[in-house]
């Protein structure tokens, strides 16, 4: 039992002479600091604004690394990709307004592929807020409404004493299963205001563990162990859980392939005898998982496109391990189990017993060997040797983001990932502009690493500012734009549906030209060359772009 007394926490001499001497000159801007630098943070993103000023400056003071983009849209992708890769919370920060709500689609993105970034905003000042409408620049009646609906969670401070457990409390929610984007709001005069609190030297914001409860994994093993086609759907949950390595160890003692979502790319090896990989996209892998009679599904939701546009229909008994409670059972019904993947994993490990199945590879292999004759009889060849080309110049540990495009959409399906957390793309919630500027917070993530982005020329123009970023921080990013004159799937999917594209057709610039003006070396590649000078590229530091004029083709749809 706990009691009261054991909870008192003494401060050291150190922490009480800190206390009554602190620094003269710090601000609230200087609260914020001092408490992400007391949670481990060491770098932020944003770009500044009127009303964050004060923040900016306190950042400047410290020896947090600012990385500044162009965009505030760009520098929430940036802020994701980092998240991502650290597995961290990234802090973005904002300026009132027109600045915060630019940021929108990318936390939309980061909420939908639980990326834990931290946004903080500053807010008009104080005298402005709770209805009043006293005309200051970038004013809004309620900003965080504007954001209630996207993040986890809405923290406020309205006094400098609140900053530090508001910016706490916001880290543990980012950080706490499902992952996922917060939101901060501070006025700006709390922000400027000098302050004579002590510096934060004491902070704690420890995740929230989300353990499976014991009954429901006890059936749930009684269950695999008992069925006679087990399979599993692997999800980005198991990414985000870093559980690969238990997806792994569970799937070979039940002897129970895995298909791996568009999100879960990585999560389980794409050439394990038990792999299904990722055709889920095609009417033969539904069919197969239609006919198990026990569904493992582990951190997926089964939306859209991991259902094959809502046309999968399962026959047997579901179970669902998601760490999102409102996805639990929200598109089929389940034994649902809200849990982190990892534990969940653990815990039907303990449990389960080997389930040989000598037959289950050949059952693999047959699937397989009906998705690639479909492809193979839809003269796709291009599309698959770019997929090939890419694969063969990328190292296999280098992260690489994909923008919505033809090219990215094949990449879901059919490109090897070769490790988890090593391709992510935009498929979440579906912006275009992703790929570069999450790339580039990828580079901040692991410096030395070269990192890949692929866009379309439609998309590349959503975050062309950002060649700009790459060059002031010098980072080792190669971004392939494809270029095909306009916004290709939209035009494909028009065509196919209407007859005609409409507002599908691009002017757009020499790509080339306009990134050597940004001091970004670039050329021009053939489908034929796209692996040498891919390879040639991404070994060789700093930023570079190759631009690949071709115009491709998505695989026929089978859900139809």
């Amino acid at each position: 039992m706990t009691h009261d007394h054991d909870l008192v926490l003494r401060p050291t001499e150190a922490q009480t002479a800190a206390a009554l001497a602190p620094p003269p000159g710090r601000t609230g801007g200087d609260l914020v600091v001092e408490t992400l630098r007391g949670l481990g943070a060491t770098t932020v993103f944003g770009l500044p604004g009127q009303h964050a000023l004060a923040l900016f400056d306190a950042v400047g003071r410290s020896d947090l690394r600012l990385v500044t983009l162009r965009v505030e849209n760009n520098a929430g992708f940036a802020a994701d990709a980092y998240g991502r890769i650290t597995g961290e919370a990234a802090p973005l920060l904002l300026s009132t307004g027109p600045g915060a709500l630019t940021a929108l689609p990318a936390l939309q993105e980061a909420a939908a592929a639980s990326a834990p970034v931290l946004a903080i905003s500053s807010q008009v000042p104080g005298a402005g807020l709770g209805g009043a409408r006293r005309g200051h620049l970038h004013e809004l009646r309620d900003q965080a409404a504007s954001f209630r609906d996207v993040v986890k969670s809405v923290h406020t401070a309205r006094t400098p004493s609140q900053i530090p457990s508001a910016v706490a409390a916001a880290w543990e929610s980012a950080l706490t299963a499902p992952h996922g984007p917060v939101w901060v709001e501070i006025p700006e005069d709390v922000l400027r205001a000098e302050t004579l609190l002590p510096q934060v030297t004491g902070v704690d914001a420890t995740p929230h563990e989300l353990v499976p409860r014991p009954e429901l994994t006890a059936l749930a093993a009684h269950w695999l162990q008992g069925a006679a086609r087990p399979v599993i759907v692997a999800g980005g949950g198991v990414v985000r859980a870093d559980a690969s390595g238990k997806l792994r160890q569970l799937a070979e003692r039940l002897s129970a392939p895995v298909v791996t979502t568009f999100g879960g790319k990585g999560a389980f090896p794409w050439n394990h005898p038990l792999s299904l990989q990722s055709w889920l996209e095609d009417r033969h892998t539904t069919d197969f998982l239609e006919d198990a009679d026990v569904l493992l599904v582990v951190g997926s939701g089964l939306g859209e496109l991991s259902s094959n546009y809502h046309t999968f229909r399962p026959t047997g008994r579901v179970i669902q391990i998601e760490a999102d409670l409102g996805k639990l059972e929200s598109n089929h019904p389940a034994l649902g189990i809200h849990a982190d993947a990892r534990l969940a994993l653990q815990a039907l490990l303990e449990t389960v017993d080997e389930r040989p199945d000598p037959d289950a590879p050949a059952r693999v292999a047959g699937l397989l060997a009906a998705v690639r004759e479909r492809i193979d009889a839809q003269d796709l060849a291009l599309e698959q040797s770019l997929l090939r080309s890419v694969r063969t110049a990328l190292p296999p540990r280098s992260p690489s983001f994909w923008d919505m495009t033809i090219l990215a959409y094949w990449a879901w399906s059919a490109f090897d990932a070769r490790h988890p957390n090593t391709l992510h793309s935009a498929q979440g919630a579906g912006g275009l502009g992703y790929a570069f500027p999450a790339a580039l917070g990828a580079c901040v993530a692991e410096p030395g690493t070269p990192v890949l982005a692929v866009s379309g020329d439609g998309g590349a123009m959503y975050s062309i500012a950002e060649l700009a970023t790459a060059r002031q921080h010098d980072l080792d990013v190669t971004w392939l734009i494809v270029d095909d004159g306009g916004y290709g799937i939209l035009r494909e999917y028009a065509t196919g549906a209407f007859g005609r594209a409409t507002a599908t057709e691009l002017a757009r610039p020499d790509f080339t030209a306009l990134a050597a003006s940004f001091g970004v070396p670039a050329a021009t590649t053939t489908p034929e060359t796209l692996a040498a000078d891919l390879e040639a590229a991404l070994a060789t530091p700093g930023p570079s772009v190759l631009v690949l004029n071709a115009t491709l083709r998505m695989f026929a749809p089978t859900h139809l």
